[in-house]
């Protein structure tokens, strides 16, 4: 298929999807609806969504490879063996693994490699090249014993910065954290703000925030937690407030995180971390001086915030959260008495032990 057919048929694709979502909601169906004849059909269905996806990802892929061809490069087909990795990673340990490329190895086992991807030649090791994008497709190559279609260009460190970060755009599945480590780590290894932004394909102030979330965050939570690619910019800086502000927590965070079970999601790593933050008040003792003021404690739970109970002269308050179902209220309430009898044991048990 010629460079000019496989642009319609990509055009052609993206342009029903568009067609599609303009006339029909999200949930609607057409069809005949006559006996024997019914058949409906979401047009906007989860699979064609996907599926153009994957287009505008080979598109806009294919574009930037385009660019990079006029601008001097070249294909070739080299042996992965001669690839060395980059000095600035934009993923988290594990991205390559089998289990995380196992969709694109079965792919490019069934269709080939469809897409380049860039590499530059060394100036001190001409037998070797340096990966700039294409690191997935380069472990799936290797993985299948393929060779790896790469363009070949000439660059310096900040052109290969640039574009490995305008692939990054073009795919889009970078999470918000990997995005802010890869800022983080070309800020450490020299590159002036100019070249981070172009990077990211984003302003100053972003980039900013950027790094200072993951300088403050030790890489050791961070690969602890994983990339989680549903947390996004608000929460991450909720935990960097939190994490600022509790210092004695840290270690019990990250002995919590080291002895959570592999298969806790990366999602539900990050909830534990920000829940065992949030500061967990004693209630006064009564007649106190200076316990006029109420004290407030947050219940969270996996980072959703459960109620709040409120410390006061008057007695002390539980608040729920809007978001708490009145069947988990009420499930509460049938347990107080319980858990009431399970704390009235415990503390005549330490009255005992105090005793002895």
């Amino acid at each position: 298929m010629s460079r000019k057919d496989s642009k319609g048929m990509f055009a052609n694709v993206l342009g029903k999807l568009s067609e599609d979502e303009a006339v029909t909601k999200p949930g609607e169906t057409t069809g005949t609806g006559q006996a024997g004849g019914s058949r409906e059909r979401s047009l906007t269905s989860p699979h064609l969504k996907k599926v153009a996806a994957g287009v505008r990802q080979i598109q806009e892929r294919g574009e930037l490879a385009e660019r990079v061809l006029k601008d001097g490069g070249y294909v070739s087909e080299l042996d992965p063996a001669e690839i060395l990795p980059s000095s600035i990673p934009d993923r988290f340990a594990g991205a390559y693994d089998e289990a995380a490329i196992s969709e694109l190895v079965a792919s490019m086992r069934e269709r080939g490699q469809i897409v380049p991807g860039l590499v530059r030649p060394l100036k001190d090791d001409p037998e070797h090249y340096q990966i700039v994008y294409g690191r997935r497709r380069l472990a799936a190559a290797q993985k299948l014993g393929l060779k790896f279609k790469a363009i070949i260009r000439p660059l310096d460190d900040a052109e290969a910065i640039v574009f490995q970060g305008e692939e990054n755009s073009a795919r889009n599945d970078l999470s918000f954290i990997e995005k802010c480590n890869f800022a983080f780590a070309q800020e450490k290894a020299g590159y002036d703000r100019a070249t981070i932004c172009a990077s990211l394909s984003t302003g100053k102030s972003h980039i900013s925030e950027m790094i200072r979330i993951a300088a403050t965050l030790p890489q050791s939570l961070l690969q602890a937690i994983g990339p989680a690619p549903e947390i996004g910019r608000r929460r991450w800086l909720e935990l960097v407030e939190k994490w600022t502000a509790f210092p004695k927590a840290h270690s019990m965070i990250e002995e919590l995180l080291a002895t959570a079970g592999a298969d806790m999601s990366s999602e539900d790593r990050f909830a534990l971390a920000l829940s065992a933050l949030f500061e967990k008040v004693t209630a006064p003792e009564p007649n106190t001086p200076g316990s006029k003021a109420p004290t407030r404690e947050t219940i969270m739970s996996k980072g959703m915030k459960l109620a709040e109970v409120s410390y006061g002269n008057a007695g002390a308050k539980v608040s729920f959260a809007k978001s708490v179902p009145p069947e988990f209220v009420a499930y509460l309430a049938g347990q107080m008495e319980t858990i009431h009898d399970a704390y009235l044991r415990e503390i005549k048990a330490k009255t005992t032990d105090k005793r002895s």
